[in-house]
């Protein structure tokens, strides 16, 4: 039964596919691409693409990792974890600050965890499992309203301005208007995932970073990723208490951003996001690093049904359950974002396929019917966020791994 669930969530038996004649790998294996039937000049086109997008400004350096069927047939980094070339060059092991998929690898994988062990209901009020959301607006909200971005919350504000740790962010979350009645509509808010980890944390009784740490990282040998990786910050202090610039991990980090308006420094090694900054680094939607070789051995997780290198982290079932879209109203699944017009995941990923991205110009797609996946991080805001090229190279790279498989034919995606 193990071996048909796995072969239905890689999409690779051969009874869809009796042309191939391979087996399903549960650890990554690097091989070439025209063992895993993609075309063989894939890895020089993907050459081609960052670096012509880098050369437009779309960051200093990026790290790319793409698989299919187990096989890691592109993991390779480009240019330098600064915009000067004479800072470190970026490696497959360089960390890269994930922000938003954050939401994805680490809580969401965190609450689908909690589920299977039969200690999160997804139907049950967020108030029951954290009591000071008292308003009685946002009584009935759901967990599963607050993963799917229908929970009513306003998008974002700049709390960090005034506020700092959990309790005081929570009494603004709980005071604070809702802009739509809960259930009505979607709108993508940074308070559904703040929430979530903070849920995370009260069934737990263990921190979100110690959590992950424990249950995630460690068991999927995952070395590179984690939150504050210059050392532990004091619990809901400012994300900047370990941080000194003579720090040799800073040349395995990518560096962000200049901060003119919070920090007042060059965000090297600590949260880009203000937010989570404020609540000392380990939060719900923000401030998770990892490397594109992590981040890949994530992706084979999630392809294998919640399992790696003989190590189960979540069910099968769960998996698929998590990342299907759950409405025709959004794209949205559970945590997880699916294909839309103009997605990131540009044309030809399945409507099955799920992924996310992240502001600082990471992303993560992943096509269970096609057994690929692709990671690609860039550190898109240095040195300003209002570079916007790393959307189209998303898009390019996206669009160039789908239509180099050649077993099964790319077919472009339907707003249906």
């Amino acid at each position: 039964m193990r071996n048909l669930t796995l072969c239905l969530i890689l999409v690779a038996c051969a009874t869809t596919h009796p042309q191939l004649h391979l087996t399903p790998l549960t650890t990554l294996a690097r091989t070439d691409p025209a063992a895993v039937y993609m075309a063989r000049e894939l890895n020089a086109r993907l050459d081609s693409i960052v670096t012509v997008a880098m050369a437009e400004g779309a960051a200093p350096g990026v790290a790319l990792a793409v698989g299919r069927y187990g096989r890691l047939v592109h993991l390779k980094a480009y240019g330098h974890i600064d915009n000067t070339n004479d800072s470190a060059p970026v490696t497959d092991s360089t960390m890269f600050d994930m922000a938003s998929l954050t939401k994805v690898v680490a809580t969401t994988t965190a609450l689908m965890i909690l589920e299977d062990e039969g200690r999160l209901n997804l139907d049950s009020t967020v108030r029951s499992y954290i009591p000071e959301l008292t308003d009685s607006t946002k009584a009935k909200i759901t967990v599963r309203q607050i993963i799917t971005h229908s929970a009513g919350f306003e998008a974002f504000a700049a709390l960090w301005r005034e506020h700092k740790g959990r309790a005081d962010y929570l009494a603004q979350i709980n005071t604070r208007p809702l802009v739509y009645n809960p259930g009505d509509s979607t709108i993508y808010s940074d308070w559904d995932f703040i929430l979530a980890g903070l849920i995370v944390e009260r069934i737990s009784g263990m921190t979100l970073d110690q959590f992950t740490a424990t249950r995630i990282w460690q068991p999927l040998g995952m070395h590179d990723t984690g939150f504050n990786p210059l050392g532990p910050v004091p619990p809901d202090s400012i994300c900047t208490a370990p941080f000194r610039q003579d720090n040799p991990a800073l040349n395995r980090i990518a560096v962000t951003e200049m901060d003119t308006a919070f920090r007042h420094i060059k965000i090297h090694g600590i949260v880009h996001d203000e937010n989570a900054c404020a609540l000392g680094g380990v939060a719900g939607h923000a401030g998770l690093f990892s490397s594109a070789r992590d981040a890949a051995v994530f992706s084979q997780m999630m392809l294998n049904g919640g399992e790696y290198n003989g190590v189960r982290l979540i069910q099968p079932t769960t998996v698929a359950r998590w990342t299907a879209r759950q409405s025709n109203k959004s794209s949205r699944a559970l945590g997880w974002d699916t294909p839309s017009e103009n997605s990131s995941a540009g044309r030809f990923f399945s409507p099955r396929s799920f992924g996310h991205t992240g502001f600082t110009g990471t992303s993560i797609w992943m096509d269970p019917e096609r057994g690929v996946f692709v990671v690609l991080l860039t550190n898109r805001v240095n040195p300003t966020r209002a570079n916007l090229r790393h959307e189209a190279l998303r898009r390019d790279v996206a669009n160039a791994v789908m239509g180099a498989i050649e077993d099964a034919p790319a077919v472009e995606w339907r707003a249906k």
